[in-house]
């Protein structure tokens, strides 16, 4: 039974999001979406035999760590299992890579190609991957900008609004800064 899957839809103060994991780790990660049921629907959508059910410790920790996350403290989740059978080695690298990529931190589609040793053509592929995540935060892809440090795009709910929020949570703000001086009025 060890290729069963199961899921827990969770409550976050960003809103409600779905976990879906099987003996290996976690196989799909759902953000925050509008309610319960169409998080769900979207999870299930992925994974159609999934079941519901109680994590165990590793998941639920997991859990619990995405509810922090959400509520603005800083955390780690190298250390959750994930399971990214089916992945070309080239993408399992893409993904070791970017879950390096710390609270706080961003890196460009073609910076994380060269820290792989690929050339520019490869950040293309990089953002193919990011795209197609799986366990978004957990392999944290919304740390991954365009060229010049552009926003870029992003393929969960929210589109890249909610690629901004979770950036802004960890402190990286794409507003113009402030002017340095004020006006004289007149």
């Amino acid at each position: 039974m060890s290729d069963a899957v199961s899921y827990l839809v969770f409550e976050t103060p960003s809103g409600h999001c779905a976990i879906a994991w099987n003996a290996a780790g976690v196989m799909r990660f759902q953000l925050p979406g509008q309610d319960a049921d169409t998080t769900r629907r979207l999870l299930l959508r992925r994974l159609p035999a999934a079941e519901p059910a109680e994590p165990p410790p590793a998941i639920a920790e997991a859990v619990s760590a995405i509810g922090r996350y959400f509520a603005g403290e800083a955390v780690d989740f190298t250390g959750v299992p994930v399971d990214l059978s089916g992945q070309s080695p080239f993408i399992k690298a893409i993904y070791d890579a970017v879950r390096q990529v710390r609270w706080g931190e961003t890196i460009t589609y073609g910076a994380l190609a060269r820290q792989l040793g690929a050339g520019p053509e490869a950040a293309r592929d990089v953002g193919q991957a990011m795209a197609k995540n799986p366990v978004a935060l957990i392999i944290p892809c919304h740390r991954v900008l365009a060229a010049g440090g552009k926003i870029g795009g992003f393929s969960a709910p929210g589109g890249a609004s909610s690629k901004l929020k979770m950036l802004a949570l960890e402190g990286i703000s794409f507003a113009p800064p402030e002017p340095a001086q004020q006006s004289f009025g007149f």
